[in-house]
């Protein structure tokens, strides 16, 4: 098993294993997981609810994300590190517009912190990497090889 080979990857590593826990937690035990995130698990649902469906789409979207997280730490895919930045950080602002539109409840607030702080600690870790001069590997080194004798 490879393990990530600087700090910006381990907190991309970090991430994906709490994203495929949290998803493999959402499919097994969906009541846990919305406890854990702060949201009331009521004892009927009423017909129509499909909080369930929900759930089970979630969770597996989440056991997914977290594999491809894992995959880029693994393989120090440093563009996909970037790109989580930006779009974690837009989750922020997306998951506060929810709470202020009271579409979720003030704990929500909590898994936006969440993706603030994953979103710092990548940005810090890829800056670091950067002064540190960590050498570029993986799919970010063996992207520009040039294809020689295609179609032969």
């Amino acid at each position: 098993m490879r393990l990530p080979r600087s700090a910006a990857g381990w907190t991309v590593a970090a991430f994906g294993a709490l994203a495929l826990l949290m998803g493999v937690v959402g499919l097994l035990w969906p009541a846990g997981l919305l406890a854990l995130l702060g949201l009331t698990v009521p004892a009927v649902r009423a017909p129509g609810d499909h909080t369930g469906t929900f759930l089970v789409a979630s969770s597996m979207a989440a056991v997914n994300m977290g594999v491809y997280y894992l995959l880029a730490a693994v393989t120090e895919w440093r563009p996909f590190f970037r790109f989580t930045v930006v779009f974690r950080t837009l989750t922020v602002l997306v998951f506060g517009i929810a709470v202020l539109a009271e579409i979720a409840p003030v704990r929500f607030l909590g898994v936006a912190a969440w993706e603030g702080l994953g979103a710092l600690a990548t940005a810090l870790g890829l800056r670091w990497d950067a002064r540190r001069g960590i050498p570029v590997t993986g799919v970010e080194a063996t992207s520009s090889i040039p294809v020689t004798g295609a179609g032969r």
